[in-house]
């Protein structure tokens, strides 16, 4: 197990210029891409997916399934600290939100409809990732 990692603090502003304007609706706001927009959903390459905002490792290729939903979807984090899961209660349903748990940008929603081991179906918005090539 890792440890947890440091916190990013950033203001309003700071993120606003650090990010796209796609990035900042969906990692700050928690906003969503519409289904099959997304620039990594159809990505088989090998590597790892990071936090757009801070970098920070959140999953692996190895883990990385096409559930047909149309956002790309893991069945496992890079780490048990790698992100934090939240309820969410927004627009009449309940969910569970998942964030970064480095700088706490909103990653997208786990549902319990995954394959094995865990039955879970990370759900995550291509904004808020960053591709990494395995070398």
């Amino acid at each position: 197990m890792s440890e947890t990692p440091s916190k990013v603090v950033r203001s309003d502003a700071e993120w606003r210029t650090l990010l796209t304007q796609e990035q900042y609706q969906v990692l700050r706001q928690k906003g969503t891409e519409r289904p099959f927009t997304g620039a990594l959903t159809q990505n088989h390459a090998t590597g790892n997916y990071h936090c757009a905002a801070c970098g920070s490792l959140l999953f692996q290729s190895d883990a990385k399934f096409d559930s047909g939903c149309g956002w790309p979807s893991f069945t496992i984090p890079a780490d048990s600290t790698a992100v934090e899961e939240h309820e969410d209660k927004t627009f009449g349903m309940r969910r569970v939100e998942v964030t970064c748990a480095r700088c706490g940008g909103h990653l997208g929603h786990v549902f319990p409809d995954g394959p094995g081991p865990n039955g879970l179906r990370y759900c995550i918005n291509s904004a808020s990732l960053q591709f990494e090539r395995a070398k």
